[in-house]
């Protein structure tokens, strides 16, 4: 008989921020440069997804998730504090409202 070893549940990474909607396209661009890039180039990231949705008044709420084999993948990336933001150079130039904390989740 087979024996395979129980692995945890994947962890799920989410923060958000907000931008003008005239700099959407040109903010989700960079962050796929630089987080998103950074976030799949890491090792144990599984998968990440940059997501918009425009709050209708002239402002649009980025949101990125990916989800990591470990915390100790997403430690690998962030640092000793997990569930501080990682930010960019450019960031200050686009985010009008930005989440300074991270949320973690177990995926079920």
């Amino acid at each position: 008989m087979t024996s395979f070893a129980q692995q945890s549940p994947p962890v799920v990474r989410v923060w958000s921020g907000v931008v003008r909607t005239e700099d959407r396209d040109a903010y989700a661009d960079y962050v796929e440069r630089t987080g998103m890039s950074a976030y799949r180039s890491t090792p144990g990231n599984l998968d990440a997804w940059l997501l918009t949705r425009d709050l209708g008044d002239g402002r649009t709420e980025i949101t990125t998730v990916s989800r990591w084999a470990s915390l100790d993948a997403i430690t690998a990336f962030a640092g000793d504090d997990i569930e501080q933001a990682v930010f960019y150079p450019e960031d200050d130039e686009y985010l009008v409202e930005r989440d300074e904390r991270v949320r973690h989740y177990r995926q079920a």
